[in-house]
């Protein structure tokens, strides 16, 4: 039997596919995957079966959710990435001085993908390791979009010339000036109401490959008096990362070089 590589590209798709209804962490139906994913239904019972053999998914009673592996690739991936394993302690000391939330986030086009989080304050946040929020609403984006040409491509992530934006189309020419000058970034209310947050850019002028911020109420969260932890916290990440304030190697591409 010959396997083309359109049947090989068409089957990955759909595995993917499948996979990305997971994305919530709600239990699903076979009839809600198949509806979700448009694949009839014995070809959605197929792959999950298939799936749930290999780990990536569980079965109880009717419904569907992501199973051990790809939580335990995820922590793997996590454990080797450089960029968190330098920071993690850095977020913890900063939460422990601020007893506020902490979190670690990097630029995936248009949206900010936490890295970590350390810490849990008064209110609840929607935030949660491996999520994604759109960069123009909170301050981690806020911070990353200022510092960072947007028009390179990310091929680690799929970014590619066509679809990465410009921070000038997605914050005023005013407040990416202000980001820049102060390296530091603020958003309230913005993505959650009551909640303010803090940001600071990880890198040295030359290179952005992340920010870090604190969050938590805005009857708690100064902004003036947060900014300078938050922006040591930033270099500290970055010393750890490059001693010699030479650019790391965090094992991916890193096209995202500062306009400041």
């Amino acid at each position: 039997m010959t396997h083309t590589d359109d049947f090989s590209n068409a089957f990955i798709a759909r595995v993917a596919g499948l996979l990305d209804e997971f994305h919530t962490g709600d239990r699903l139906t076979l009839s809600e995957l198949s509806t979700r994913t448009g694949l009839p239904r014995s070809s959605t019972h197929r792959l999950l079966t298939q799936l749930a053999e290999h780990g990536w998914v569980s079965k109880r009673g009717k419904t569907y959710a992501l199973g051990r592996t790809p939580l335990e690739w995820g922590a793997l991936a996590r454990n080797h990435d450089r960029l968190h394993r330098a920071a993690h302690p850095v977020l913890h000391d900063l939460h422990s001085a601020t007893g506020l939330v902490v979190h670690l986030a990097v630029l995936e086009g248009g949206d900010v993908r936490y890295v970590d989080k350390v810490g849990r304050g008064p209110v609840a946040l929607p935030s949660r390791i491996g999520g994604r929020q759109p960069a123009h609403r909170t301050a981690l984006g806020k911070a990353l979009l200022a510092h960072t040409r947007m028009h390179a491509a990310y091929p680690a992530t799929g970014c590619t010339y066509a679809t990465a934006p410009r921070a000038e189309n997605l914050l005023s020419r005013n407040e990416i000036a202000r980001i820049r000058e102060r390296h530091v970034a603020h958003e309230c209310g913005e993505s959650l109401p009551g909640v303010a947050c803090v940001a600071a850019p990880i890198g040295n002028g030359q290179m952005c490959v992340g920010a870090l911020s604190v969050t938590g109420p805005v009857d708690i969260v100064d902004t003036v008096s947060l900014a300078t932890p938050v922006r040591l916290a930033a270099r500290a990440v970055w010393r750890s990362l490059s001693p010699t304030d030479s650019q790391p190697h965090l094992g991916r591409p890193m096209a995202q070089r500062t306009s400041a």
